[in-house]
């Protein structure tokens, strides 16, 4: 799904994460000029920051929680001779 130019509230949820980034990165900074660990330090702070929307959890705690669970939740099958706890499948 692709938005309209300049009709940023159909997509409010990129519009939203923008904003948060740019809390860290203003508008007209020259992402050239940034180092590795300033862009870092800006994705640790994004991904720190509760959402009301994760019932105030942090997505890198979400992330960590259900990491285990996704070759369990996935659809697509595993490749031949590929091992899931210890059993061939």
């Amino acid at each position: 799904f692709f938005c309209d130019p300049y009709a940023p509230w159909q997509k409010g949820g990129v519009e939203n994460a923008i904003g948060r980034m740019r809390r860290r990165i203003p508008r007209k900074t020259d992402l050239a000029t940034l180092t590795p660990q300033d862009l870092a330090d800006a994705v640790l702070a994004y991904n720190s920051t509760p959402r009301k929307c994760l019932d105030w959890h942090t997505p890198a705690e979400l992330f960590a929680r259900q990491l285990l669970h996704f070759e369990w939740e996935s659809t697509s099958r595993l490749s031949p001779g590929r091992q899931m706890n210890g059993r061939a499948f």
